[in-house]
């Protein structure tokens, strides 16, 4: 596994999620750390599986405890590109549902876990804009820590109450506004396209975040709301 410089740091640090950080290592390759104890090899044998499956994931190069050791992607995530040309915000939401209509075709292999609401397909539990990667390839997706077997709708669904209650960090109160206009385009396209309809499982996807460590206390309470309205009505 990669060793640290001089500093202690395995490389230069160069992206920081709300469960992990993503270190330079050089020819090509990242460290993903885990900041808590963690097995990575279930996420990286799903990723090698699907990966033999065509579908668009980073190469896994090595697996330990709580470390990855993955393909370097160039380009930017799709979220960070959305705040930069907005205008794209229909062609990247029909991009978001292709890759999920993709990952649902493929059959969950034997063993996997199941997610909230059983099935046999692959489903990721965060597919959202900030975790593909829009690269020289085309579009690539990242963050596998949370698949699982399920039903597309159950994908589909963890995805839009993400998209709909998460916050963004270090957005500008003024731009604030905008960001929501640009959240709701993104969902009404992503939702027109996508393969799946959501509605029967929203409430379960929206309990199955609030039970997520990381979401933090506004977003649960948004989650909450979003919970009881789709238990009352339905659909999103």
């Amino acid at each position: 596994m990669a060793q640290p410089n001089r500093d202690g740091a395995p490389g230069r640090l160069i992206g920081a999620g709300r469960t992990a950080d993503v270190y330079a290592l050089g020819s090509g390759r990242v460290l993903r750390r885990y900041r808590e104890d963690n097995d990575v090899a279930a996420e990286a044998a799903a990723m090698a599986y699907l990966a033999e499956a065509g579908y668009p994931v980073p190469a896994v190069y090595d697996a330990d405890g709580r470390d990855l050791v993955l393909e370097r992607l160039d380009g930017r995530d799709m979220l960070a590109d959305l705040t930069r040309a907005p205008a794209r915000v229909r062609r990247h939401a029909r991009t978001l549902a292709r890759l999920h209509d993709r990952l649902h075709e493929i059959e969950a292999p034997p063993g996997l876990p199941g997610c909230f609401a059983p099935g046999d397909r692959m489903v990721h539990l965060g597919l959202h804009p900030g975790n593909v990667m829009l690269t020289s390839r085309g579009p690539v997706v990242i963050d596998w820590a949370g698949v699982r077997a399920g039903l597309p709708a159950a994908d589909v669904a963890m995805t839009y109450v993400i998209m709909l209650a998460s916050e963004v960090d270090g957005l500008p109160g003024w731009l604030r506004p905008a960001a929501r206009s640009l959240r709701s385009a993104m969902l009404q396209e992503f939702l027109a396209t996508v393969g799946h309809d959501p509605s029967p499982v929203l409430a379960a996807a929206a309990r199955a975040r609030m039970a997520d460590g990381s979401v933090r206390p506004a977003e649960a309470e948004h989650l909450r709301r979003v919970a009881e309205e789709a238990g009352e009505t339905g659909p999103p």
